[in-house]
């Protein structure tokens, strides 16, 4: 099955003033999150992508555009309301320090599968929606592009989170040990057995070396011998 790169947006403005944006308009990268969102963009720029969606708030397809434009060669790109995100009702655009006090903070940070927000969504029924869009764009790109296919989805902190989750097989009551930073990236690949994640909440360090990262398949006993050179001209040679 393909590869699909998991990118947070850049760091926004509510996030440094420590709001919980939701899905208000008018939510913008601040200087910080466009370096952070060039920093992803560079990473990326030898993974040939084949689609890149996002979420319809601004945020996301800010970043989008940055990868977008760091491409070689436009790939497809599309926005998904499945992954936008999390609908917080009426704690949206609240300080997080003022919700801290509020008696479902505790549920959000012990039991999530319980918590609805007033007025708003489930942390369940986000999770349900967002694994549900990212399994679905997955399948369509290996219908098109094929197993070695590579593709990235950009997306919201807590979104990120309920998907690595499902991939790692944890209950979502488990999904706060997980940290996804602003523009950070994480990989998962949706194999015949099981999904395999790949690496996490990363912020640093070249991801060309996908372009030749093996299928999915059995798991090697003992771990195996990881991703290969990216091409034959980064192999050692013999004399």
């Amino acid at each position: 099955m393909p590869t699909v790169l998991l990118v947070r947006h850049g760091r926004t403005t509510a996030n440094a003033g420590g709001i919980l944006a939701g899905r208000a308009g008018g939510v913008r990268l601040d200087a910080v999150g466009r370096g952070q969102a060039l920093r992803t963009a560079e990473r990326m720029a030898g993974v040939p992508l084949d689609r890149v969606v996002t979420s319809p708030l601004e945020r996301c397809r800010q970043t989008a555009r940055i990868l977008l434009e760091h491409q070689a060669d436009t790939p497809a790109s599309t926005t998904d309301q499945g992954i936008t995100e999390c609908d917080y009702g009426q704690w949206q655009g609240r300080s997080l320090k003022d919700l801290a006090a509020e008696p479902l903070w505790k549920v959000v940070q012990t039991q999530p599968s319980a918590a609805t927000f007033p007025g708003g969504e489930s942390l369940a029924a986000m999770q349900a929606r967002s694994v549900a869009a990212i399994r679905r764009h997955d399948a369509e790109v290996d219908a098109q592009h094929g197993p070695g296919a590579i593709w990235a989805a950009v997306s919201h902190g807590d979104v990120i989170k309920s998907v690595l989750a499902d991939a790692l097989g944890m209950h979502l009551d488990l999904f706060q040990r997980i940290s996804v930073g602003p523009a950070s990236v994480s990989i998962v690949r949706y194999g015949p057995h099981r999904p395999e994640v790949v690496a996490t909440n990363t912020d640093f360090g070249d991801l060309s070396w996908l372009r030749v990262a093996a299928p999915v398949g059995d798991a090697p006993v003992g771990g195996g011998a990881g991703p290969g050179p990216s091409d034959d001209r980064d192999a050692p040679q013999s004399s």
